[in-house]
Order: C-alpha cells, then sequence, then structure tokens
C-alpha cells in the first residue's frame, strides 16, 4: 500500500494511450468516425467549403435556385472560388481547436455573404473593396435603407453569433494529436501558390477576367470572392506599353489645333447632377397615369441633348460626377474603385474647375446631403473648388421626402447665391439627392399624383416604382424652377443638366427602350440662344464638350477630348494619358504636378456671431448671420444642445457662462461622426459687476447699472 502510495505522489501513474496510437479495430464507433475525418480532413474541408461557398451564392443571389444554376453552368469558375475560400482555411491545421478555427472563418465568410446579399437588395453594385473604405458613409445612411426592427434583429443575431463563437471556443475539442507545424505551415505556402498558379491559369484561359465592364455583371459571372478580391486588390491605373516622355509628347502633339468660335467666354456655367434621374417611359412594361417630366422632355426639344454615358448602374454617384469634373474615363481604374477614396486622397487632379479658375472663374460645389459624404469635403479642394455648400450651410432642410433625403428644390436659391457671390463668371458644380433609393416596397405617398402599372408584381407597381416616379416629378419641377430663374438672370448662363445612373430597380437589358443600362439622358440649357445640335455623349466628354461650345479650349485632358474624340487611338491614349497625368511622372506638365490644393471655404455666405445675451437664467440668445440646423454654439470648444430659432437666432438653455469664456459659433457634421466643420470668429464673455447692496444712503429702488452680456469683444 505504501508503494503504490509513493508511485502515485511521484507522478509515475501509468497514462492511457492516446486514440491514434490505438489500433482502428479497437476503437469506438465515435472514435472511428473521428480517425477518418483526421485522415479525410483535407477533402472533407474542401467538401465544406463547396457547400459554404454554394451558401455565400444563395445569400448574394437572393435565389437558391440561381446559385445552383451558376454553379451547374460554370463549374470551373464555383470551383475556383471554392479554392479561393478553401486556400484562406488551409490556416485551421495551425491550430488545435480546429473546430473552432473552421466555425470563425466560416463565419466570416458567410458575414461577408450577407453584406453582399444586403447591399444587392437596395442598390444594383455589390459590396467591393472600396466599400472597405465607405463604411462611414455606409452607416451614415443605414437609417435610410434599413428600418429600426431589421438592424435590431441584426443586431441580436451579431451578437448571437458571437455568443456561440464564444462557447465553440471553450467547450469545442482539440486535436489530440501530434502537431507537425512545419508540415502544416508548409501545405498553406504550398496552397497559396497552387492558388496563384490556377488563377493565372483561369486568367489565360479567361475562365475568370480582370477586367470588369460592369461590376455587377462581373460578380454574376465570376464569382463573388473573386469579385471581392479582385476589387480589394486591382486598383488604380496599370502603366501602358511603351510608356515614355516620348510616348506622352506625341500625345500632346496629336491634339493639334481646336477650331476657332466666337462665343463670349465669361458665361457661367453650371452643371446640374440629379440623382438617379431618367426617362420612366423608356422601361418597356411600365405604364403611367401622365408623364412625369413633362419640363424635362420639352427642354430636350429645345435645346442641345442626348443619351449619356455613365460609369455605373443603381449606384456609384461619385464616380459619374468625376468623370464629368475631371474628363476622366472610369474604364481604366480598378474594377469597382472611387477614386475620391482612392488617389484623390492623396493628390490634386486636373479639372474642369482648374482649367476655368486660371481663366478668372469662382469655382463652387453644392449638395443637399452631408459635406463628408463620399469624403467630398477633403476631395474638392483637390478638383479646385473654391467652395462648396452642403447642406450644412443650407438655410432650411426641413423639406425632406418619406425616406429622409432632402428635396432639391431647395437648390434653386444655393445655386443663385453662388452666381451672386462674385462680379466674375462662375462655374458651380451641383449635385442632387431627392430621387436617391430607398424605394419602398411599401405605401409611403397618401395621395401620389402620378400612379404606375405594368411591373411584375403589385408592390413595384404602386408603391417603389410609383414612389420613384413621383419623385422625379418633384425634381422635373425643381428643374423648371431653377430655369425660371436663370433666364431672368442678367448674365449669360448655360446650365447642363443629366441623371447620374439608373434607379436601383433590377432593370435589365431588355426592360428599356434603347437596351443599355450604362445611359441616362442630357441637356446643355442656355439663356442666351446657343445653337441646338444634338449628340450621345459620355459623362467624361460633356465637360470638354461645353467649354468648345463657349470657345474655352484650355486645360490638358479638354484639349484632348475636343480633338482627338472619335479618332484613332483616342481611347488607348486618353488611358495613358490618365496614367501619367495621376500615377506616372507627369511629363505632360513638364514633370511636375501644377495644381495646388485651394483654400476651399464651406458656404459662400458668411456665418457671423455678432452678440450675445441672457433673456433669463441661464437661457442665452445668440445673434449673428446666416445660422443653419446645423449651428451649435460652442463655449471653449464644447459643443451646446442648441435651438436654432431662426437664421439670425440661436437659443441654448441650461448654460451658465463665466468670466472669459470664448464663445463661437461651430457647424456640426451631419454624419454619424458629428465633427466640426467650421467655426466663426469667438467673443469673450465678461461676467457683469456684482452688484452693489441698498444702503441707508441710496434711494429705494435704486441699484448701480451692470455691465451687459452684450457688451462682449472680439477675440
Amino acid at each position: 500500500m505504501k508503494k503504490v502510495h509513493l508511485k502515485m505522489f511521484s507522478g509515475e501513474r501509468k497514462k492511457a494511450p492516446k486514440v491514434q496510437n490505438v489500433p482502428f479495430r479497437s476503437l469506438s464507433g465515435k472514435q472511428k468516425a473521428i480517425r477518418i475525418c483526421n485522415l479525410l480532413s483535407v477533402p472533407l474541408q474542401m467538401l465544406g467549403c463547396c457547400l459554404l461557398y454554394l451558401i455565400i451564392e444563395t445569400i448574394s443571389r437572393h435565389s437558391l435556385r440561381e446559385a445552383w444554376e451558376f454553379m451547374t453552368d460554370k463549374p470551373l469558375v464555383f470551383l475556383y472560388n471554392t479554392l479561393l475560400i478553401f486556400t484562406t482555411t488551409t490556416v485551421v491545421w495551425l491550430f488545435r481547436r480546429r473546430g473552432f478555427a473552421r466555425a470563425l472563418l466560416a463565419v466570416f465568410w458567410l458575414a461577408l455573404g450577407c453584406i453582399n446579399g444586403g447591399l444587392l437588395a437596395v442598390r444594383v453594385t455589390p459590396f467591393t473593396g472600396p466599400d472597405l473604405k465607405l463604411v462611414a458613409d455606409a452607416f451614415n445612411t443605414m437609417n435610410k435603407y434599413m428600418s429600426v426592427p431589421v438592424m435590431v434583429m441584426s443586431c441580436i443575431g451579431i451578437l448571437l453569433v458571437i455568443a456561440g463563437l464564444i462557447f465553440l471556443l471553450i467547450k469545442a475539442p482539440k486535436y489530440r494529436g501530434r502537431m507537425h507545424y512545419p508540415w502544416a505551415a508548409g501545405f498553406v505556402v504550398v496552397m497559396v501558390l497552387i492558388f496563384s498558379g490556377v488563377t493565372k491559369l483561369a486568367l489565360e484561359n479567361r475562365v475568370i477576367s480582370n477586367y470588369f465592364g460592369n461590376v455587377a455583371f462581373a460578380y454574376e459571372d465570376y464569382g463573388y470572392p473573386y469579385g471581392l478580391l479582385t476589387t480589394i486588390f486591382n486598383t488604380g491605373i496599370s502603366c501602358p506599353n511603351g510608356y515614355s516622355e516620348e510616348l506622352m509628347d506625341e500625345i500632346v502633339a496629336s491634339e493639334g489645333e481646336p477650331e476657332a468660335t466666337d462665343e463670349d467666354q465669361d458665361v457661367n456655367i453650371l452643371f446640374l447632377q440629379l440623382e438617379s434621374f431618367f426617362d420612366p417611359t423608356l422601361v418597356e412594361y411600365l405604364n403611367l397615369s401622365e408623364d412625369p417630366i413633362p419640363n424635362f422632355r420639352q427642354m430636350m426639344k429645345e435645346y442641345s441633348s442626348g443619351y449619356y454615358r455613365v460609369p455605373s448602374v443603381g449606384a456609384g454617384t461619385a464616380n459619374t460626377e468625376f468623370e464629368t469634373i475631371t474628363g476622366m474615363s472610369m474604364h481604366y481604374f480598378g474594377p469597382g474603385e472611387y477614386p475620391y477614396k482612392s488617389i484623390l486622397q492623396e493628390t490634386t487632379c486636373e479639372s474642369i474647375p482648374y482649367v476655368l479658375k486660371n481663366l478668372g472663374y469662382s469655382t463652387h460645389a453644392v449638395h443637399n446631403n452631408e459635406a463628408n459624404f463620399y469624403s467630398r469635403k477633403s476631395v474638392f479642394p483637390k478638383l479646385g473648388f473654391d467652395s462648396f455648400t452642403s447642406e450644412e450651410y443650407m438655410r432650411d432642410i426641413s423639406d425632406v421626402t418619406p425616406t429622409g433625403w432632402v428635396k432639391d428644390h431647395i437648390l434653386t436659391d444655393e445655386i443663385m447665391d453662388c452666381l451672386n457671390s462674385t462680379e466674375g463668371p462662375d462655374y458651380v458644380y451641383t449635385i442632387s439627392v431627392q430621387g436617391h433609393g430607398e424605394y419602398y416596397p411599401e405605401p409611403v405617398l397618401e395621395d401620389p399624383e402620378i400612379t404606375v402599372t405594368g411591373a411584375e408584381n403589385r408592390e413595384k407597381n404602386n408603391y417603389s416604382w410609383e414612389y420613384y416616379v413621383n419623385m422625379i416629378h418633384e425634381m422635373d419641377e425643381f428643374i423648371k424652377q431653377l430655369t425660371d430663374r436663370l433666364m431672368e438672370y442678367p448674365e449669360p448662363v448655360v446650365l447642363v443638366m443629366y441623371g447620374d445612373h439608373l434607379p436601383t430597380m433590377g432593370l435589365e437589358v431588355e426592360d428599356v427602350k434603347n437596351k443599355y443600362l450604362f445611359q441616362t439622358q442630357y441637356i446643355i440649357w442656355d439663356n442666351f440662344g446657343m445653337e441646338k445640335k444634338d449628340e450621345n455623349l459620355a459623362a467624361y466628354q460633356i465637360g470638354a464638350e461645353v467649354l468648345d461650345r463657349l470657345g474655352i479650349h484650355e486645360g490638358t485632358l479638354v484639349r484632348y477630348h475636343q480633338t482627338r474624340k472619335n479618332t484613332k487611338n483616342y481611347q488607348v491614349d486618353l488611358e495613358a494619358l490618365q496614367y501619367d497625368i495621376l500615377y506616372g511622372e507627369k511629363y505632360v506638365y513638364g514633370g511636375e504636378n501644377p495644381f495646388k490644393k485651394t483654400d476651399m471655404r464651406l458656404g459662400v455666405k458668411d456665418i457671423t456671431l455678432d452678440r450675445f445675451e441672457e433673456e433669463s437664467e441661464n437661457t442665452w440668445y445668440f445673434y449673428g448671420e446666416n445660422f443653419t440646423a446645423s449651428s451649435r454654439v460652442e463655449v471653449n470648444r464644447e459643443l451646446q444642445d442648441t435651438i436654432m430659432v431662426s437664421n439670425e437666432m440661436l437659443m441654448v438653455q441650461g448654460l451658465e457662462l463665466a468670466d472669459g469664456d470664448e464663445i463661437d459659433i461651430a457647424q456640426q457634421s451631419n454624419s454619424p461622426t458629428k465633427k466640426v466643420l467650421s467655426r466663426t470668429d469667438s467673443l469673450i464673455y465678461h461676467a457683469p459687476e456684482e452688484p452693489q447692496t441698498l444702503n441707508e444712503n441710496s434711494e429705494e429702488g435704486q441699484i448701480p447699472a451692470q455691465t451687459s452680456p452684450a457688451d462682449s469683444t472680439e477675440q
């Protein structure tokens, strides 16, 4: 008995043999299954990735049938994407808790599938690499696309998944065999090399493609995992073959001299980008109770017009905007890329505003949405804008659509303010927002002016399409209001109006009469009698076209489009120009970028704080000019809860000021960050002297004068 005790104390107790060392016939049924799964773990994991990928495509396509058809119709593409997912999961053999590692990676891929499926439910463009840089914008518009119950259920689902992963981390069984880390790491490396080789073969044999003419269609053709991967890593413009200083000199020399014109250059040039605006009568199956865009249609008959080729469908407003402002084609950038979120974060870019600034123009941007959306506040100074009026600087944004977007009619006064803010000619680029989705499949309009029938189901008939059509009908009325004001303006004006892309309605090529989804329509309106000239144009061509009709031939890209449009190698040389300007040696500028970031102001009217006074105990009124709903009283750089009484008066309740406090008015961003966009000059609060008490020599009711809080002085 003593001997046994000593053995136990010394730790010499005999250990049970590991399952891996026990003969197969001696194992229990469960142990045999585990042994087989361990031996076949690689093919079983590959099979699991196939099932996982099928689920991801089902979520993305919103249909198991379509996912199954994709798998059977394009088995090589399906297997390629499965191999991509499998390659990312090979790291599980580096861990003992392989069950947990597999679950974690599966959740990661399923989450990506859910994000893509959710986005495709409200827009045409799938989830891409550049969307990773738009997270703040996504949160800003989430409330417009997701109802509160959906957001609550999503949060609950996320919490449940996290709880499940924690449970697996604690309870999931461990691999109890010997770990061969060098072999496992080598296997990961080998799989990465194999996947790279398979990718090269797939590209060479056109199983997949690294050029996306249409991101949405490419995802459908080549699968979601590959589409996401290539949009993350394939960005910018590739260096063209034969790129050199000599090549760029030849391209510039090929521009020649534009034809001379007699037009006056001192013409105010306005661009109006209309959100999701197009002609619904072009949809084959729709029946409308009346024409929703009678004013736009009449103007197309009277002024220069045509189809307008745009780089996106259902989303991508900023890319149509980029093409129109710069004259660059999105065709040569990475699939799904937003230059606003990539290269323009780093450098300035030649643009129509820069060209016109050199001719004495003042340049303005106007947008009835928040300033930071698509990073416009930081990008517009790199495109040559002198001012940017976002919704935070607009006098009244209380009139909104049922889905929360500011209506476009408020833009008329803002555009006129830009024109009246300077003595010389102006360039004003306006981005509207009223036509923005989501177009809810439930009734949000109590008494729609225009009714719609003919779509494939009642919801899209009476609700989604009906909502959209009535919104663009109001936008059409805004166009009439704006042109009426401009017709009376005492200076010559050219106004270019166009839709940025088709709405998110699941339209296909066969659904539209013009049989092309990447085009809207444009009008070049004027108030001085320009000759009508109809032609179809791309977004990157219209700026040069308008300047050509006004006799303006400055700027590398402007002159290029004016002289080389429809000539041999037009697109090839355009790609080389864009590369040289943004990514290359800038040979066309003599090796140095000549465009400097502007000192852009926000709003064209100064917001001022003139004085403040205490109305009653701890209730203060602040007086000044051009206050807006985003104006906030700031005390020592601390924002206060502020009530806007009028454009000249703000009120703060429950505020105690101390002698020497620094007071200003800050414009707070309407984005989720709530950052301060700008501030007024400060005033310093001087506390009044303590009132003297009455004494026997004072007359009854006489109190010495006090210093008024309004007697503040500027810092």
